[in-house]
Parts: C-alpha cells; structure tokens; sequence
C-alpha cells in the first residue's frame, strides 16, 4: 500500500495498493468514469449508493462516506479534516491491512481518497469484492440457514473479537457467505482494535438487535431464536 499522498492538488490525496493497481487518479473515485467505461456490474443501497465495477480483470467496490443520523440530513459527506491520520479512510486503510495481516475475513483495500477543502473533505474508498458472496441479510429472506451456517457466523465474529477487532456496526447486512459457506465481515468505516473484553458482549447483542428488527420490517425473514443459540454456540467454540 503507498502510503504517500499523490493527486492533481495539494487538497486531494490518495493512497493504493501497488501490488493491485499500478495507478491510481481521482477519476477512480466517480461512479460516472467507470459508468462510462461500461464497467459497473451492480449497485447496492444503504446510507448511499455503493457501487460495483471490474477492472482489469479484477471486481473492485466503491463506496463513497456518507453521515447517518440527523447530523447526516446537514452535513451528508463532510467531515471536520484534523490530519490525514485521522481521517475516515486512512484509518479504515490502515484497519483492514492489519486485518489482511491477522488472516481475517475482511475485504482487501485497493485505494483511497480524500479531498480536503477548508476545515472539511470528502473521501471514498475502494475495495476488493469479495467473490460469489451475498450479504446475510439477503439471503435470510430468501431461504433459512441450517445451524452450521448460524456456528460459522459465531466462529467467524470471535476470530475478530480474539484479535480485539471491534467493528463499529456488526449487524446482518455486513455479514456476507461466499459460495463455499466461508463467513466474512465487512464495512470497517469506524471500526478500531479495542482493549478489554467488556464490549465483546455489547457487540454480539447489537448484532441480535439488528436481526429482531429486520425480521420485524420485512414480511419473511427466517430468523427464529435456535438460530442464535447456534451462532452462540459456535462462537463459544472458538
């Protein structure tokens, strides 16, 4: 990963994976260059439009930073700039090429970009798509998952809280199964290595919160409470 800042003004920095990519620009960062390019093979909606696309034989994952909550309805994508250090994707960066380092499931990074303007920037990220995968919450209102899934699920969460890895927002749409049933975790937007083991606990009950509620929102979702005794069950395995 190059962590030495390039772009086209003193305002803007962006950081890639050599190994990955040889080069790297701002237009990497507009969902209408590669839309252009005929290259965007999806779109996923949440706090905002993420967005799919190939390149050079490889499948990438753009996602722009966007706020939630009421501040989000003033402030959508600006963040107060205190440092390229502390910004939102230098430290997602540096998180997820430590969990590339742990051996973790986990997205590999490909590049970053902040572009800074007065006391705020905007930034984006891109990602390695993690291949044949769909999101949990997708699959669960299309079929039930038998109990070695829900253990996987379990086993996979404790190898991230045995390195200490608190992910800010563990709920179901961030838990993906590939094609060979391998559990991964990913949007590492605000997560961090966290001392103690107190917030373990706190981490697996917004992760049942998040699964009582989309169950409640949605007329079919095949979550019932044998389905955690089984995720409990594996994670106490671990």
């Amino acid at each position: 990963m190059s962590a030495t800042p390039i772009g086209s003004s003193k305002a803007q920095s962006i950081w890639f994976d050599s190994e990955l990519v040889s080069q790297v620009n701002a237009t990497w960062f507009d969902p209408d260059h590669w839309r252009t390019k005929g290259a965007i093979s999806g779109e996923a909606l949440g706090r905002g439009t993420t967005f799919f696309f190939h390149n050079a034989g490889k499948n990438m994952v753009l996602r722009h930073y966007r706020r939630g909550g009421l501040i989000g309805k003033i402030l959508s994508d600006q963040y107060w700039y205190s440092g390229l250090n502390q910004t939102r994707p230098w430290r997602e960066l540096m998180l997820l090429l430590k969990l590339q380092e742990y051996d973790l499931p986990a997205p590999r990074p490909v590049a970053a970009m902040v572009d800074k303007k007065w006391f705020y920037y905007r930034a984006d990220i891109i990602t390695m798509r993690i291949p044949d995968a769909s999101d949990a919450h997708h699959m669960l209102q299309q079929h039930a998952l038998p109990a070695e899934n829900w253990q996987d699920i379990g086993r996979c969460i404790k190898r991230f809280h045995q390195h200490q890895i608190y992910h800010h927002d563990l709920n179901i749409h961030n838990i993906m199964l590939d094609n060979r049933e391998k559990v991964w975790l990913i949007d590492f937007d605000k997560c961090s290595e966290k001392p103690g083991k107190d917030w373990k606990t706190a981490n697996l009950k917004r992760l049942r919160r998040s699964l009582d509620k989309e169950k409640a929102k949605v007329p079919v979702f095949h979550f019932e409470d044998r389905n955690w005794q089984s995720l409990l069950q594996g994670y106490e395995q671990e």
